[in-house]
């Protein structure tokens, strides 16, 4: 019997915010590498992640929400977004379950066009919608670009989700692994640790705070079977500060206690974790302040 070719290569997650692109990546990959939330542009950088599997080595690039900026963050994002189009081996387009095309998925459209690469549309959140809105959702997309596949997926209850990954192997092209089989993503542990602190944070202010808070991590060591970190959770104005810390520190408590088992099942430790919080004004249109907190424009080149 002959023996199947080892596939390779690289996907991009591409979609306006909140379609479910990091809900999917995590559930592709069997575990949360990637931040979630009810709030749109949650995903700020490229997070590259490792699917390995007897066919091959798929490895995912789970991109910012292409949205309309309004600060140099913004504009990070959407490029860190589009910059992958021409240098994945397939691009997966999430959208949600409709047949209205808005002006957000016609820019995307438009920006596709420009590129060779096999396009799969994958229609998300079919578990919110009836069968014949996802028909009619896929005959309405089908018209306006030559997609090599449309699946319909459900990233939050794992439907369908094993048929996407047999579907976008067909078009990987053969190859050998890019990372060793045990590697799920080339994230630094402070990256990943900074990010489920955002989450948590995130999640828990609601709609109290607006979207302009980073956090940065200042140390994070291993003593013994214990791991340190101090973290600063950045907003942009002394009002969002004790709405962050909450009344009599509770607040703050919360998203730590939260953020700290994560952290310990990701670090498989114990974890001490001290949150504070500071004030830099407008850091979001700060080229310097944006450096510090991971969002270098320069690092968009190159996979």
């Amino acid at each position: 019997m002959e023996e199947k070719a080892y596939k390779s290569g690289f996907v991009t997650l591409v979609g306006r915010p909140n379609v479910g692109k990091s809900t999917l990546m995590n559930h592709l990959i069997g575990q949360k590498i990637a931040i979630t939330s009810s709030k749109p542009q949650t995903t700020r950088n490229r997070i590259r992640t490792v699917l390995t599997t007897e066919a091959g080595q798929i490895v995912f690039l789970d991109t910012p929400g292409i949205h309309k900026a309004k600060n140099k963050l913004g504009d990070y994002m959407v490029n860190a977004a589009v910059h992958t189009f021409a240098e994945a081996d397939v691009i997966l387009w999430l959208v949600e379950p409709t047949d209205y095309i808005g002006a957000g998925e016609r820019h995307i459209i438009e920006e596709l066009k420009k590129v060779k690469t096999p396009v799969i549309l994958v229609i998300n959140k079919i578990d919110t919608v009836k069968k014949e809105e996802i028909l009619s959702s896929i005959d309405t997309y089908r018209k306006e670009l030559a997609f090599a596949e449309i699946v319909p997926v459900s990233a939050l209850k794992d439907d369908n989700t094993k048929e996407l990954i047999d579907c976008i192997f067909q078009y990987m092209p053969e190859g050998y692994a890019f990372f060793d089989e045990d590697t799920v993503t080339d994230q630094p542990m402070r990256q990943i640790a900074a990010e489920l602190i955002r989450e948590k944070a995130l999640r828990l202010l609601e709609e109290e705070v607006p979207h302009g808070i980073a956090v940065n991590i200042e140390r994070m060591e291993e003593s013994g079977r214990i791991c340190q970190i101090e973290a600063a959770i950045v907003c942009e104005r002394e009002s969002h500060k004790g709405i962050i810390i909450g009344k009599g520190g509770q607040m703050l408590k919360k998203i730590g206690t939260a953020a700290r088992r994560e952290i310990e099942e990701m670090v498989e430790m114990q974890v001490n974790l001290k949150l504070f919080v500071k004030v830099r004004k407008d850091w979001r249109d700060s080229d310097r302040f944006l450096r510090n907190y991971g969002y270098n424009p320069r690092d968009i080149s190159g996979i």
